[in-house]
């Protein structure tokens, strides 16, 4: 098991770590609880030259400010008021290119998610989608901003090696007002793990 460092992070191809993130497990200790689950699919956000990107056109605002530093930082955003949605911010610092991780297969402490979820069994669409994602793990809005080489949300590399074969690749969930850039290939599902 390898902690995933800053070195992975702050590369400038945002696809191509959005890719390399599935297999990898997203891991939180949160209230004393280690939970942790593997990276089934992720969504790519191209920073300011991507319409779907909270920072097209440079766009800063308190909420978004998050995305321009340095990869390897969390930027977690409240959805409808309600879900909160994790992301992974990578590139260099003031380059705000982002991966959604938009679902995960629980591996450790599913005791735990199945409290913060309410649910009694862990069913195949049990943490498929990003706000499910959050509340599994228990990351809040609130953690926007945590350093994700700390230790209370991190990214492990636990060896499982996900081959091109084995990747969907697709357009970006609820992102039709970003017109053509609505239409890029930018999400990745892991196959194995989620059908």
């Amino acid at each position: 098991m390898v902690i995933l460092d800053y070195k992975f992070y702050q590369r400038d191809d945002v696809v191509r770590i959005a890719k390399e993130l599935l297999g990898k497990t997203l891991c939180t200790k949160i209230d004393e609880k280690l939970c942790g689950g593997i990276i089934t699919e992720t969504e790519a956000y191209a920073g300011i030259h991507d319409k779907a990107s909270h920072a097209y056109g440079g766009r800063r605002s308190e909420r978004t400010e998050i995305m321009y530093q340095k990869g390897g930082t969390a930027y977690v955003y409240l959805c409808y008021g309600v879900h909160s949605l994790f992301n992974v911010v990578t590139n260099k610092k003031d380059i705000p290119d982002a991966v959604l991780i938009r679902g995960i297969a629980p591996v450790t402490g599913t005791e735990f998610m199945l409290q913060r979820t309410g649910k009694k069994t862990l069913d195949k669409n049990f943490s498929i989608g990003p706000g499910k994602v959050s509340k599994a793990l228990g990351i809040h809005y609130s953690h926007t901003g945590i350093d994700l080489c700390g230790d209370t949300i991190w990214l492990e590399d636990t060896g499982i090696i996900v081959h091109e074969d084995e990747i969907k690749t697709g357009t970006r969930i609820g992102v039709n007002y970003a017109g053509e850039d609505a239409l890029l290939p930018y999400r990745f599902i892991f196959i194995n793990y989620q059908k």
